[in-house]
Order: structure tokens, then sequence, then C-alpha cells
């Protein structure tokens, strides 16, 4: 008896994209931070930080939503 997959290839597919994307908006969000806890460092408030990474996360996560809700064709 053959067994058969939750999703089809494409779906699959499309949910590594999204996993990467997702890790690669968590990686630019990390650091900035300062070995002093006395010291403020300003970095922490850049544009990669604060718009470029949360960004890529919610396209990772709509990106993962869609491949799991798109319809297969059952042949």
């Amino acid at each position: 008896m053959k067994k058969e997959l939750l999703f089809k290839k494409k779906n699959y597919g499309m949910l590594v994209i999204a996993i990467s994307c997702i890790s690669i908006g968590f990686l630019l969000m990390s650091g900035g931070g300062s070995n002093d806890p006395l010291v403020f460092n300003p970095e922490i408030f850049n544009f990669r930080r604060i718009r470029l990474a949360p960004t890529l996360v919610l396209i990772g996560f709509g990106i993962a939503i869609y491949s799991i809700l798109m319809p297969s064709k059952k042949q």
C-alpha cells in the first residue's frame, strides 16, 4: 500500500521558502546590543532591525499560511 503525503511537492517547497525567509528575518533582527550595560547603543533602532527584519518575518508567515491553505489538485 502506497502512503500518500498530506501536501504536494509544491506546497513543501513553499514551506521551505517560508521557513528560510522567517529565519533570515530573525537573523537580521539580532545584535545591536552593548557590552557595557551603562552605555546605550543606538544601533538597535536602525532600519534593518525596525523595518526590514519584521517585514521579512511577516512575509514568511504569509507564504507559510498560503502554502498550507493552497488548494491541491487531487487526481
